[in-house]
């Protein structure tokens, strides 16, 4: 693969798209080799893009409300440390206090804003990094790749954020402020008559601060980790690999970067659920207060929870698009021009040892 030239390789029909389903019953068909033929989309359309987000909204909304439970612990363990020290005690301390229905405080909230920052994040994060790759051109794209997967991460992400802030700012508080609201709908005027449009956006700073160092994370992480899985670990190129095993190693890099997404983001996400707590706060004030220390509180969970849900993520988003049959790009490999260009100087490099 090239990544300018993904859609290059694809209208030639690379090994990926050349491998047959014959001899698979209808059933097993959707999880072999997807032919060139049966592509419903083109490769970089605008409704390849669209599809694109629509599976990132699936993926986030749905895994983001199936983890409200332990979020909603890890965020009250930020905020009131003294009273939720652990997870296991945070939430005997949650059920207790509100019953097991109040483990699903903030499901709605988090319903709606995860679903919009997936569509901006996976179908900006596809939008920029075919963009990017045309303006850098086919082997500073393949050289510079990981800077690719930076640069289009932070950019998708940057817009994605503004899109999940007023949601997020409605969870925190509905989460983590006892006797404030129950619900969404109770929530959100109450918000806006304290603080107007101000209450929804003043985390979006921080939220960037959190969010925009864990894309960048989660993508470049994910995209190096598949490349060398399927390099070092897999055992046949990823054109013999069928759609099943493809899904799998999709997990398992997944949760390897989700591992580092919670690491570097954690800090900034302690400062996003006190501040959305406290009104009148900073993003400054609240840094301050919690310390080097105080930042981490909640590290664990936050590392079984973005793992999971980072390998969850990935795996939908990639059923998503073998469900809707959209073009995959095939393992990355370095553009013709460039293996030209390495096989040349290798020549001239032998001649030279042979003259000396």
């Amino acid at each position: 693969m090239c990544l300018d030239g993904v859609a290059k390789c694809e209208a030639r029909g690379g090994p990926a798209q050349q491998a047959g389903s014959a001899g698979r019953g209808v059933r097993g068909r959707r999880w072999a080799a997807v032919s060139h033929e049966e592509y419903r989309v083109k490769f970089g359309s605008p409704e390849y893009l669209l599809l694109c987000g629509l599976g990132g909204m699936v993926s986030c909304g749905l895994t983001h409300t199936a983890i409200v439970p332990l979020d909603l612990v890890k965020c009250r363990m930020q905020v009131d440390p003294v009273k939720y020290q652990g997870i296991i005690s945070g939430f005997s301390v949650a059920v207790r206090e509100d019953g097991l229905r109040g483990l699903a405080r903030g499901w709605a909230p988090t319903l709606f804003g995860y679903s919009m920052q997936g569509f901006f994040k996976f179908g900006f994060y596809e939008v920029f990094k075919i963009r990017y790759a045309q303006l850098l051109g086919e082997e500073r794209a393949y050289a510079w790749r990981t800077g690719l997967y930076l640069a289009a991460s932070a950019t998708a992400e940057f817009f994605a954020d503004v899109a999940l802030a007023p949601m997020e700012a409605v969870k925190v508080r509905v989460q983590t402020q006892p006797g404030f609201a129950g619900t969404l709908r109770e929530a959100a005027p109450k918000m806006y008559g304290e603080e107007g449009l101000w209450a929804f956006y003043k985390g979006v700073a921080p939220l960037w601060m959190r969010q925009i160092p864990y894309t960048m994370m989660k993508f470049a992480c994910f995209e190096r980790t598949v490349e060398a899985l399927y390099k070092y670990v897999v055992p046949k190129p990823q054109s013999q690999c069928t759609k099943a095993e493809q899904l799998g190693i999709t997990f398992v890099a997944g949760y390897i970067a989700g591992i580092f997404c919670a690491v570097v983001s954690h800090p900034a996400d302690s400062v996003v659920s006190v501040l959305n707590k406290e009104k009148g706060s900073t993003a400054l004030d609240v840094l301050r207060r919690l310390g080097p220390v105080g930042v981490w509180k909640g590290l664990f969970a936050r590392i079984i929870m973005i793992g999971t849900l980072t390998a969850l993520q990935w795996f939908i988003y990639d059923s998503v698009k073998v469900y809707l049959k959209l073009p995959r790009p095939p393992a990355v490999q370095a553009p013709p021009s460039l293996q030209k260009k390495k096989r040349k100087k290798k020549k001239e490099k032998e001649k030279e040892e042979k003259k000396e």
